[in-house]
């Protein structure tokens, strides 16, 4: 099955970066004979959609706000399982969630993956200018990563 692994966020925003990190982080530990998409975005709704055509399975690393006391918590669901927020996106047809914009794809006859796994690591700051993880987030950037490499290896990417 053809995979791609996507880092979400914004790499100078500090622990918003957190996705692009681990993703830097699954890749140097790949065969570099595997075949896998792997790419680090800034983007949400059709834009990452996009990105997702002709894939068969897709691994999103993101983060999301938290309380102080879940921070650097790491969250693994499906996209299936997440709350599908379309309702409060109903200005712009380019600010929709992910659900929304997959749905919308395969009306469109756009091939997109039938299962997408979400990691999730929690985090509090999202609006310092900052290259660098707060430790409490940096500690989750390798477990992050070796879960998303044992789903890897679990689903026959090797």
């Amino acid at each position: 099955m053809k995979t791609i692994i996507v880092g979400l966020g914004n790499p100078i925003l500090g622990d918003d970066g957190v996705g692009w990190k681990v993703v830097e982080e699954v890749s140097q530990h790949l065969p570099k004979d595997i075949s896998l998409g792997i790419e680090c975005l800034s983007v949400g709704g059709l834009a990452l959609m996009e990105h997702l055509i002709g894939y068969d399975r897709a691994i999103i690393i993101d983060s999301f706000i938290a309380d102080a006391e879940d921070m650097g918590s790491i969250l693994i669901r499906t996209l299936n399982e997440l709350p599908n927020y379309s309702g409060f996106h109903v200005t712009s047809a380019h600010d929709t969630s992910l659900q929304t914009a997959i749905q919308l794809g395969r009306e469109m006859g756009a091939y997109l993956p039938v299962e997408v796994l979400i990691l999730g690591v929690a985090i509090q700051r999202i609006s310092e200018f900052s290259e660098t993880l707060s430790p409490p987030v940096a500690e989750t950037v390798l477990p992050a990563a070796h879960i998303a490499l044992n789903f890897l290896k679990e689903t026959g990417i090797r």
